[in-house]
């Protein structure tokens, strides 16, 4: 299946985003690529993409990444709404199971303990 995603390339420390058309299998540091569509400058916020390109491969068949999704929505090359590209990580419900504490059992131990029992009395 075709993807149209990012690309990261560039000098340690100086990110530069290539929107690429590649086989989903293929790694995304591998290189292999079918064609450049675009590029992305976080630093600068430079970008360039090629719309009608883009809208063809997608008619073709190909899927878009949820951050290219968004970053396509934003320059309006496609409509809809922006893809939350990351969710919050989702709480576990940590069930405790309910041990009935109560005053009366307090004070049942501490009877207990004030109390010698009438069998330790005798011996």
């Amino acid at each position: 299946m075709l993807m149209i995603r990012l690309q990261r390339f560039g000098r340690k420390n100086d990110p530069n985003f290539r929107v690429v058309l590649t086989d989903k299998r293929n790694a995304a540091k591998s290189g292999k690529f079918l064609e450049i569509l675009g590029f992305k400058n976080p630093k600068t916020k430079q970008k360039k993409l090629d719309g009608e390109r883009i809208k063809y491969w997608i008619q073709k068949g190909a899927k878009v990444s949820s951050t290219v999704h968004n970053l396509l929505v934003s320059e309006k090359i496609i409509e809809g709404k922006k893809i939350n590209v990351v969710p919050l990580p989702k709480k576990e419900e940590i069930k405790i199971e309910e041990k009935p504490v109560g005053e009366p059992v307090v004070e049942e131990k501490k009877m207990e303990e004030a109390e010698p029992k009438p069998e330790e009395a005798k011996e």
